[in-house]
């Protein structure tokens, strides 16, 4: 049981502290007053979803702590959760830092929370399954773990196979692509280094009119002036040479670059009879490079690249046809599997049948003792060995009829709000003594629900509290009156702040509080109907 509760930052709430008691507790209070906050700091210490926007304004953390009476080793542990703007979060243990999973794995067999967001998961027929283990957890669990072992190979084995080209169909198309590939780009004769001389024949081709009028003028320019005029020059050196060294330096220079200009003269004069513009080579030309566009297009930025791409995919062919004999073994595995899957989800099956059964019985019985009489519920099984779910081969619904003569139909088509609040109570009372939780929580579990049927469910919940440490949060009389301590939740407000306060109130009080909440003000009347209805619900 929750003994002591320490609260610190949250929303409106600054600083409290309470102290609790076993059995059953209400909390009332002014909507607004701080009461969801108390339960949501609660489902903060064990481990649920917090937004930093809870941080009370202007503060750096917050802080909820709670000494819980371990009625089973008959010790107390004291259990933390600071989590700061930053969204650090501080979790203890009787002192010892864990993460929040371990903190959540603690405090799930501490305390059960239920709140509107369980009603809906009892509207959804994807979260009834979930009921049903639950109820069958100690059969149940050790093969629904065997099975989910098995369904992981099973998957992993699909995905290798999808891998491996399992599928023939998959298979061949796939070789039938990297083979037309390989073909496609063997059949080009690639040549590392052949794109780059093909640009520079094309560029030449394009500029052979230049390229030749150039050629021209440096011959003409060579042959009429620049030649003979070295020529003569190299004449006069010679005459001077051999008075001084200087003038043979002279000499030797002036003769290399007459030899340098002669060859160019010559190469020159060769080279111009063969220039001119070749339309057929320059299509030849234009037809290779743009079969190498297209490849690149396709394999590579580069001839290169290319040339690699063709070497990997000559390797995938070699695998893809070596995968055969290894995917046989794998669809041998598969069929094994799917076998041993069959199988487990058969047990599964027999037991999910066998405590629907005993469900079915049990929620009868309790929603008979919670007004719904005429009310019968009943858990449809579907069985399908052809889809490997998550957690079998089963489909579960729960299903209703809220009167005599009526078809069952699907919980979530046919229940109201508050019949959905009773058939949920009545699986939290099942549930609480399987999974033997400490404590349990019901946030406004009387909404939509009046009269003969609040009493009814106050009861019930009296009877959860003899076993189970009860809060609930409540703005109905009569369950403020059947509970075994009330605590008052309200706020003060100053010029500069809201701030959240929480009494338990002593009998008068008490009776004060039920006047208020029967007629929303005290008065002599109020106060009267108040006593009588304390007396009716004390010992119910």
């Amino acid at each position: 049981m929750i003994a002591t509760l320490h609260i610190k930052n949250i929303g409106i709430i600054e600083d409290i502290n309470i102290n609790f008691h076993e059995g059953f507790n209400i909390l009332t209070g002014e909507t607004g007053a701080g009461k969801s906050l108390i339960i949501k700091s609660i489902d903060i210490l064990s481990g649920g979803r917090f937004s930093k926007d809870t941080i009370r304004k202007n503060q750096e953390s917050s802080l909820v702590e709670a000494c819980i009476f371990d009625e089973s080793n008959s010790q107390d542990i004291v259990v933390s959760r600071e989590i700061f703007q930053n969204g650090r979060n501080l979790c203890k243990i009787n002192g010892r830092l864990v993460t929040v999973t371990e903190l959540k794995a603690f405090m799930k067999d501490v305390v059960d929370i239920h709140g509107q967001y369980d009603n809906q998961n009892l509207m959804d027929p994807k979260e009834h399954i979930k009921f049903i283990d639950a109820f069958s957890k100690d059969d149940i669990e050790k093969h629904i773990s065997l099975y989910k072992e098995y369904l992981y190979r099973y998957n992993e084995i699909k995905k290798e196979l999808k891998r491996n080209y399992g599928n023939d169909i998959e298979r061949q198309r796939k070789l039938d692509l990297l083979k037309y590939q390989v073909n496609e780009i063997t059949d080009a004769n690639l040549v590392l280094g052949e794109e780059e001389d093909l640009n520079s024949k094309k560029k030449l081709l394009q500029n052979s009119e230049k390229i030749s009028e150039n050629l021209e003028l440096t011959k003409y320019k060579l042959s009429e002036n620049v030649i003979d005029n070295i020529d003569e020059i190299i004449i006069s050196l010679s005459k001077i040479a051999e008075l001084s060294t200087e003038y043979s330096t002279y000499l030797e220079q002036v003769q290399g670059a007459y030899y340098t200009l002669a060859d160019v003269l010559d190469s020159v004069t060769n080279i111009i009879d063969n220039v001119e513009f070749d339309e057929e080579e320059n299509n030849k030309i234009q037809e290779r490079l743009e079969l190498i566009s297209s490849l690149k297009r396709k394999y590579g930025s580069t001839v290169e690249e290319i040339l690699e791409y063709k070497n990997s995919i000559e390797t995938q062919i070699a695998e893809i046809e070596n995968l055969e004999e290894y995917n046989n073994k794998l669809k041998v595995e598969q069929k094994e599997v799917e076998e041993k899957l069959v199988n487990i989800g058969s047990i599964i099956h027999d037991i999910r049948v066998k405590y629907s059964n005993i469900l079915e019985e049990k929620i009868n019985n309790e929603l008979k003792s919670l007004e719904m009489k005429n009310a019968c519920f009943k858990v449809d099984i579907k069985y399908d060995t052809n889809i490997f779910k998550d957690n079998g081969l089963d489909q579960i619904e729960f299903m209703i009829s809220t009167n005599i003569g009526e078809d069952f139909k699907p919980l979530s088509k046919i229940a109201s709000g508050g019949e959905i609040a009773r058939v949920m109570l009545s699986i939290k009372t099942i549930l609480s003594n399987v999974d033997k939780v400490q404590v349990m929580i019901f946030d406004e579990i009387d909404t939509g629900i009046s009269g003969v049927t609040v009493k009814a469910v106050g009861k019930k919940l009296k009877t959860i509290s003899k076993n189970h440490q009860v809060f609930c949060i409540t703005h109905q009389p009569i369950l403020t009156a059947i509970a075994d301590y009330n605590y008052m939740v309200y706020k003060i407000t100053d010029k500069v702040s809201t701030t959240t306060k929480i009494k338990l109130l002593n009998e008068e009080e008490r009776i004060e509080e039920i006047a208020r909440i029967s007629t929303g003000e005290v008065t002599k009347s109020s106060l009267e109907h108040a006593t009588e209805l304390r007396k009716v619900c004390i010992n119910c």
